[in-house]
Order: structure tokens, then C-alpha cells, then sequence
């Protein structure tokens, strides 16, 4: 679907209806919470080279000049490494969270619809979607940087065209990344109440598993992301062409 097509499909499209988005979300939760569980998984391991990359000048500094690490200060060489690398660890994780949780999407569509097919939780991380997910990393994080420098508040806003971003870039593979931040605010704008409700809320249910000895909350985590499946087929509609 083109960008001019779908931006007349969210003007033409009607209102988010909470508790169905809410119930569906209940209903699909139980087909695929142990793949959200396994992307929740993977999530950890792919992001954990860049935990190591931060941390790995400190570890060869302690075991070179134990001495090093008892000052009180950081050390002016790991300093000016974490202000180079930050941008670098931060871009990196928004990559991966972004190909992840589409490819999670993508699997909810399968369960939701019936498809056939394996869970491939590795889809978009193909080079045509990896650049991709590079330029709305950059513009997530350019957006992020904005919302704090309004004291926090902006990031409130944010929250809604945000958290529709990885829906436009599982199901539009013909929108370009400035388009999928465009269709996210058009969309966002649109619904901007009930989504922002309808994050709330499944947030907090997601959260529910900490009750289970905290263990729990690795195979609720991810019900905070079906609603936006449901709010992107509701107003936008699924394709089966990706």
C-alpha cells in the first residue's frame, strides 16, 4: 500500500473501539504468548553485545590497574568512550526493538488470521528493512530528545505515533521511514486518547507476571504490544503480502 492510499485509509477509517481492541487482545494473547515470550528472549541476547561493548574498557582497565576502578571518578578515557559509543549502544538497541517487535507483529497476524508458515522472528532483519529500521531509529531518538527537552512532557505525546511505528514498518514495506513516522502522528492524532488508554492499560496488564515471583513477567511482557496489531487491522487493515 502506497503512502497517499493508506494516509486516505486512516482519514476514511473510524474510531478505535477500546474494548474490542482490549478483548481481541485478551483472545490473541493466548495463542502466541510463548512467542512473545521467545521474542522477549531474543530481544535480551541480541542486545547484550552492546551492554558488553559499553562495559568491556572498564573490565580490560580493572584487570589491567585494579586501582583504577576505586577512584571516585570515572576515569577520562572510558569517559570520552561512553560519550562516542552512547548515540552508537542507543541506535543499536532501537534497530533491534524495532525489527524484533515487528517480526512479532507479524507472528500475531499469522495466529490472528490462520496462516500458514513458521514464527520467523528473524524477518526483518534483512538488509532492505535493517536500513530502514536505521533512519526511523535515528528519528526515534531525534523525537525522544525533543519530548525530554520539554521537560518530559513532550514524551507523553510521543508515546501514541511512537508505538505505531513498528505496525507501519511490518505491513508497509513500500513506505519509506520518513512516511512510517508520518502515517504513526496521522494515525496517532487521530486516535490519540483511546491508544494512548489502550498503552496504559496493556502496560499495566503486561505487568502482571511480577506477581509470579517475578518470573512471570517474561511471559506477560509482551501483551503490551497486541493492541497496536489490533488498532493498525481496525482502522488501516492487514495485508497478506508481507
Amino acid at each position: 500500500m502506497n503512502y497517499i492510499h493508506l494516509t486516505e485509509r486512516i482519514k476514511q477509517s473510524a474510531a478505535v473501539d477500546f474494548g474490542s481492541v482490549l478483548n481481541n487482545s485478551v483472545d490473541l494473547f493466548k495463542k502466541v504468548w510463548l512467542q512473545g515470550f521467545i521474542v522477549l528472549i531474543i530481544t535480551f541476547v541480541s542486545i547484550l553485545p552492546f551492554y558488553l561493548l559499553i562495559y568491556l574498557p572498564m573490565i580490560v582497565m580493572g584487570i589491567s590497574d585494579p586501582s583504577s576502578l576505586e577512584q571516585q571518578e570515572m576515569p577520562p578515557a572510558f569517559a570520552g568512550f561512553m560519550v562516542l559509543f552512547m548515540p552508537i549502544f542507543i541506535l543499536g538497541v532501537m534497530m533491534v526493538g524495532i525489527c524484533l517487535n515487528a517480526a512479532f507483529l507479524r507472528i500475531c497476524r499469522k495466529y490472528d488470521l490462520n496462516e500458514t508458515g513458521k514464527d520467523d522472528y528473524f524477518y526483518y532483519f534483512k538488509k532492505e528493512y535493517l536500513v530502514k529500521a536505521l533512519l526511523l531509529s535515528l528519528v526515534m531518538l531525534g523525537l525522544s530528545l525533543l519530548g525530554v527537552l520539554t521537560c518530559g512532557l513532550g514524551i507523553f505525546y510521543l508515546i501514541v505515533p511512537i508505538s505505531l511505528f513498528p505496525a507501519f514498518f511490518a505491513f508497509d514495506k513500500e513506505l519509506s521511514a520518513l512516511e512510517i513516522v508520518k502515517s504513526g502522528f496521522a494515525l496517532g492524532n487521530k486516535n490519540w486518547l483511546m491508544i494512548f488508554l489502550l498503552v496504559l492499560v496493556s502496560g499495566l496488564i503486561a505487568q502482571l507476571g511480577v506477581v509470579l515471583c517475578f518470573v512471570g513477567v517474561f511471559f506477560t511482557a509482551m501483551f503490551g504490544k497486541i493492541p497496536i496489531y489490533f488498532v493498525y487491522k481496525d482502522t488501516v487493515g492487514i495485508s497478506m503480502d508481507t
